[in-house]
């Protein structure tokens, strides 16, 4: 019999030093799938058995269906739960195949902060996009990048105190579009570094510790990759990195 217990327990960090990143993030996406699958087929028979249920109830005295429908409401609404819960961890086991077309970088970046402006100046934060060069057009998935960065962005958001900054910068480093999206708050522990973007890892009181995972499978997903340092003078920077391909190096303002 397998000890998921240990398995578990390297794969959430007590052995994070014998596993390179990649692996641990691996792991985790197959643990996650083959606890969704399995989750997923009971699942299935019990909502079959519920709908046979449902018909025999409709046989029953008018004052017992009342008294077992109620009852039957509630382990429905429960079923309906679980199956989200599964849809959930099935997403992040692997995010699906994205759908590339060309993508204004410096429009994105700029639609991703507006979004985000009513919230964090609910906050008192001040969100910037920084001016920069031109940057290319990239293949990307629009919604599921915008989805990504989205992610990064409100996580600094939540990390910043009231009267707080985020930026939002971009350039062309290397053959790669490098997004960095940097905040005035606290920082990120040492130790904590290569923990940011584990499943349900959060050390803020809101949140579900979803965001940087979610984020960091979509970026991988487009052949790119998400890190995560503090800045010399305080404050956290979240990288996102993607390749550029031929075809890809006309520059648009």
């Amino acid at each position: 019999v397998v000890d998921s217990g240990s398995i578990f327990d390297k794969a959430l960090g007590q052995d994070a030093s014998q596993l390179a990143v990649a692996e641990k993030r691996d792991l985790l996406a197959r643990l996650l799938g083959r606890l969704a699958h399995e989750v997923r087929n009971p699942l299935s028979s019990l909502d079959i058995h519920f709908q046979l249920l449902e018909e025999d109830l409709a046989s029953l005295a008018p004052q017992m269906r009342e008294k077992l429908a109620s009852r039957l409401e509630i382990i429905h609404g429960e079923l309906h739960r679980l199956e989200g819960i599964v849809e959930r961890f099935l997403r992040l086991a692997g995010p699906a195949g994205v759908d590339l077309e060309r993508v204004d970088m410096r429009k994105l970046l700029t639609h991703v902060c507006e979004l985000l402006r009513p919230e964090a100046a609910a906050r008192g934060i001040e969100i910037a996009m920084l001016p920069g060069g031109p940057l290319p057009q990239v293949m990307a998935d629009p919604v599921r990048l915008t989805q990504a960065l989205l992610n990064v962005a409100i996580n600094a958001i939540q990390a910043v105190e009231k009267n707080g900054r985020v930026e939002v910068s971009a350039a062309v480093i290397q053959g790669q579009v490098c997004v960095a999206v940097s905040d005035n708050g606290p920082g990120i522990p040492a130790d904590k570094l290569a923990s940011v973007f584990d499943p349900y890892y959060t050390t803020k009181s809101e949140g579900s510790g979803l965001g940087l995972w979610i984020a960091q499978q979509i970026v991988t997903a487009h052949g790119g990759s998400l890190q995560a340092q503090n800045a010399p003078m305080g404050g956290a920077v979240l990288t996102v990195r993607l390749p550029l391909k031929r075809g890809e190096t006309t520059a648009v303002e």
